[in-house]
């Protein structure tokens, strides 16, 4: 579940750096076609079950900074379970969680200065190893 907690995670982050109702639907699916567009094990934990929890509240309550608390220590922790668990699959989730961020941020008037910042958390967050 750290997997794709710390994904959507960052997908959402990138979402709400440069935040408009109109934009939510092509970011989202943008995010959606860049997560299906993986495979093998990436792919299988990001697509099965269902949508992770982000945050404690309740799920019309999501918070920025809440989310962004948990979202790149899960990436972290992510990064170092597959690190242990599927060293082959660790670049193959590094590159589909940013190109996710990627597709999210340039799906609406190209990337902002605040969305290249979150990206530039995650990528960071992506290379603790």
């Amino acid at each position: 579940m750290t997997l794709k907690s710390a994904a959507f995670g960052a997908v959402f982050l990138v979402s709400n750096a440069e935040p408009g109702v109109l934009s939510m639907v092509r970011e989202s699916f943008a995010a959606s076609n860049a997560i299906a567009g993986s495979t093998g094990l990436v792919r299988e934990v990001l697509t099965t079950g269902g949508l992770p929890r982000l945050s404690g509240d309740s799920p019309g309550e999501l918070r920025p900074a809440e989310v962004e608390a948990v979202a790149l220590p899960a990436l972290r922790r992510a990064v170092q379970i597959l690190s242990a668990k599927a060293p082959g699959e660790l670049e193959h989730y590094r590159h589909t969680v940013l190109r996710a961020g990627d597709e999210v941020a340039r799906a609406s008037d190209g990337v902002s200065e605040a969305e290249a910042a979150m990206l530039d958390k995650i990528r960071d967050a992506l290379s603790t190893s």
